[in-house]
């Protein structure tokens, strides 16, 4: 198993990320969006789109965390996460999402948001949002639907996520 290098994304890295994205997903919504929400001041937020380089620092996964809001509180959204095809299940991936969710809890972030794999996100904490009293604002599988409190000393909202307005919905 290789141990990855994490980092924040530098202005470097942008052409390389939109690269990962584009390799992973098969349209370019994806990359797409990561292009909105960097665009996106409300959204985005400086340090938490993390990539996991290769040893001669070339990234190879990304991982991206924005603003959202549950009932109005500010909450994050785990969105999109891409590793190149050639290191997906390396644990490039895992080591972008952990780096982007220990930034987060150092900023002092209390919730995060994912819409995905009821398989994978679970490792790094994520349940069930039901469980939780949050729901999407769209019709999901309730299984795919996940959040994850930072802070458990902290009341965590509830009700419907309100995502930035680069995805659509």
């Amino acid at each position: 198993m290789t141990t990855w290098t994490t980092r924040t994304e530098t202005v470097d890295d942008i052409t390389a990320i939109r690269d990962i994205v584009l390799a992973a997903f098969p349209t370019p919504e994806e990359a797409d969006l990561v292009e909105a929400l960097r665009a996106d001041p409300e959204a985005w937020i400086d340090g938490l789109s993390m990539v996991a380089t290769a040893p001669d620092g070339t990234p190879v996964g990304h991982a991206l965390l924005t603003r959202c809001h549950v009932d109005g509180r500010p909450a994050l959204a785990l969105a999109p996460c891409a590793v190149l095809p050639s290191f997906q299940r390396t644990g490039a991936g895992s080591a972008a999402i952990r780096a982007a969710l220990d930034a987060a809890r150092h900023m002092g972030e209390h919730l995060v948001v994912v819409l995905g794999h009821a398989g994978y996100y679970p490792r790094f904490g994520f349940t069930r949002a039901s469980r939780l009293g949050i729901r999407a604002p769209f019709e999901v599988p309730d299984e795919a639907m996940m959040a994850m409190p930072l802070d458990e000393t902290r009341d965590l909202p509830t009700g419907t996520i309100r995502y930035p307005a680069a995805f659509g919905v």
